[in-house]
């Protein structure tokens, strides 16, 4: 089978915005929602002072007090946001047929927050004092399961774990499943919080973070003075259906997944393969299952984490595709969120969704000074207006994992 994939609904959590709409007007302002880490998470020693985190969020209704204390802070994001996005795609369990709905949601870590808890309790008050519900909350396929739980799906139920590539890929692996019609609908995306001392600490270590102080100007993706990115949380799901399924409910479309690529660099366990060819053959692949050329791509969500490296090499993995004077324009709105690791994808997958329905591609924020090794349109500090039929998303983690999505405007034909 090959049917055709779209998408029907959306939730977010994210460092500015909670909702769809929150989210989207954020990035079409250029918002910024990195701030100033409470005292508690500027640790010693470290000179790391910023984060997106979600400062807003709570998991009611979808969770009540008692529940949440039993479900990692990652997972919380994930129910919160697939049931937002059931909501958007008016999608009606008790008439699905349970068997065909199924669930893919990464997490680059899992409940990193709750291993370091335990962890102190551990050794500060004994073995027996860790949690009996330790491991079910920490495992990073638990965004997924408690997803499954919570909605009452029985399809595929899993989850990718390949670091920041993650959301993307499961976006990518749920698009397979559909087009072979094993599942009518899947939830799919990403769902991350590790803005916790040991993430901080551990990032840290690899020299990966930005020490710049001013939560504006510390994730400047493609700026010659980016020091490191900007730890973010948050969690983007979106509602996939075969096309066949979603005209037979009526449900408003809202874009066409219409590409996927996977690949591997093989190369080192932080760096990007030279020249960006692992995510160079990625984005090509997602181009041939498309059956576009390069040119027909309108806009492209770059992974431009504001490391020195990943968008140098980023940038010459897009110049080997799209030639390298083109004019494609590109953005990274992990300048506006930071990067959420596992679930960057997700939330990413939900802007082009919104670029190519809107027609408004967003701007990369922070942007001041040039770098010749970066020389592209990476639509600096004001979003704009103009047609985008096709919009490509690039995820790239650490192992030499590289996933790339493409999405279309919804047309019939």
């Amino acid at each position: 089978m090959n049917n055709r994939v779209v998408i029907t609904g959306m939730g977010v959590v994210s460092p500015i915005g909670n909702t769809v709409e929150s989210y989207w007007n954020g990035l079409k302002e250029g918002v910024c929602g990195i701030k100033t880490l409470p005292e508690e998470l500027q640790l010693e020693g470290i000179k790391v002072r910023v984060a997106g985190t979600v400062t807003d969020f709570s998991p009611e209704p979808y969770l009540d007090k008692r529940e949440a204390k039993r479900v990692a802070r990652f997972s919380q994001f994930a129910i919160y946001a697939s049931k937002k996005a059931i909501e958007m795609a008016q999608l009606d369990m008790e008439k699905e047929d349970a068997n065909k709905v199924g669930v893919i949601i990464g997490s680059g870590i899992g409940a990193l927050d709750v291993i370091e808890e335990e962890t102190r309790k551990l050794h500060e008050k004994g073995a027996k004092r860790v949690s009996p519900l330790f491991v079910p909350m920490a495992i990073a396929n638990m965004a997924a399961g408690n997803v499954s739980m919570h909605i009452g799906a029985k399809g595929i139920c899993s989850t990718v774990v390949t670091a920041c590539a993650s959301g993307t890929h499961s976006i990518g692996e749920a698009f397979r499943t559909l087009k072979l019609g094993v599942n009518d609908v899947i939830l799919a995306g990403g769902a991350e919080a590790c803005i916790c001392p040991l993430g901080i600490a551990g990032f840290n270590s690899l020299t990966a973070l930005s020490t710049t102080e001013d939560p504006k100007k510390a994730s400047i993706p493609f700026d010659k003075n980016r020091n490191g990115f900007v730890l973010g949380e948050g969690a983007g799901i979106l509602v996939m259906e075969t096309l066949e399924h979603a005209k037979k409910r009526g449900a408003k479309i809202l874009a066409e997944v219409v590409g996927y690529g996977a690949t591997g660099d093989a190369y080192h366990i932080t760096k990007p393969a030279e020249g960006g060819e692992g995510a160079a053959r990625a984005m090509q692949m997602a181009l041939e299952e498309a059956g576009i050329s390069p040119e027909e791509i309108d806009y492209i969500n770059a992974h431009g984490t504001s490391t020195e490296i990943n968008d140098a090499s980023e940038t010459m993995a897009i110049q080997t595709v799209f030639g390298k004077d083109t004019k494609v324009a590109i953005s990274s709105t992990k300048s506006m969120t930071g990067h959420l690791l596992g679930a960057a994808g997700g939330i990413e997958a939900i802007a082009i969704a919104k670029a190519v329905e809107e027609d408004f591609i967003p701007p990369t924020i922070g942007y001041e000074t040039p770098d010749e090794a970066c020389p592209l349109d990476y639509v600096p500090n004001v979003g704009r207006s103009q047609k985008v039929r096709y919009a490509l998303s690039n995820s790239l983690g650490f192992g030499g994992h590289n996933a790339t999505i493409i999405m279309k405007k919804w047309e019939e034909a």
